[in-house]
């Protein structure tokens, strides 16, 4: 297990006298001794819980993402007091743990959005059903010219091709900076670049392993974005 530990304090005085973080630095490291993880990264930020502009927490779940670790935290509150900026966790794709409260992860924070996802989920369940029902009676659901109709209709999900996509262009900025620091590193060629990821533990954005290949993808990607 890696883990990436966040500490934040509210003051420049508390973070240049270290009062509060040892307490912090103590659970996490509890936690990782408890659990066998390796921490790859760690990130103290001085700056108020009301403030949601935090650039080393923004550097810790970028860590996190790229090398498939979680965000550790000694408080829940360390994260922010605003239930929207925790809530907007959940949408970051970073798995996060606090050691005051191992259960509070970005599925059980806010009641509300966990109430909204249930009853989304209930409702996706009896259009199924109801669907399921009316086929089972032999009525012929969707086009049935398929989906050659719909994009010679100039219609179709563009929503979720939209979301994959953004998603792959998110994934591929987390990585720009890990990409030059292979090349200043002396990982020229796609291939050293692809075996040096695979050292460092990194994954492809499906989960995979890297090949010279996908590096050149990814290149081609972070071209496009920019």
């Amino acid at each position: 297990m890696k883990i990436v530990s966040y500490t934040r304090v509210s003051t420049a005085r508390q973070g240049a006298s270290g009062l509060g973080l040892a307490g912090q630095t103590t659970a996490i490291e509890a936690y990782a001794a408890a659990n066998a993880a390796i921490t790859v990264g760690a990130f103290t930020e001085v700056e108020s819980g009301r403030n949601n502009d935090r650039p080393e927490l923004a550097k810790a779940m970028k860590l996190a993402r790229v090398t498939g670790a979680v965000l550790v935290i000694a408080r829940l509150d360390r994260l922010s007091r605003s239930a929207a900026f925790l809530l907007s966790l959940q949408e970051s794709g970073v798995d996060f743990v606090c050691c005051d409260n191992p259960h509070a992860t970005p599925l059980t924070i806010g009641v509300l959005a966990l109430v909204a996802q249930t009853e989304a989920e209930a409702i996706s369940a009896r259009i199924k059903a109801a669907l399921a029902a009316t086929k089972a009676k032999g009525t012929k659901l969707g086009n049935p010219n398929g989906a050659a109709a719909l994009r010679r209709a100039g219609k179709g999900n563009t929503a979720s091709v939209k979301a994959i996509k953004d998603r792959a262009n998110a994934r591929a900025t987390d990585l720009a900076d890990t990409l030059l620091d292979l090349t200043e590193s002396g990982f020229t060629t796609l291939q050293q670049q692809a075996n040096e990821l695979n050292h460092r533990g990194i994954k492809t954005a499906r989960g995979g392993r890297w090949h010279a290949s996908s590096v050149a993808n990814l290149r081609k990607r972070l071209n496009n974005v920019a």
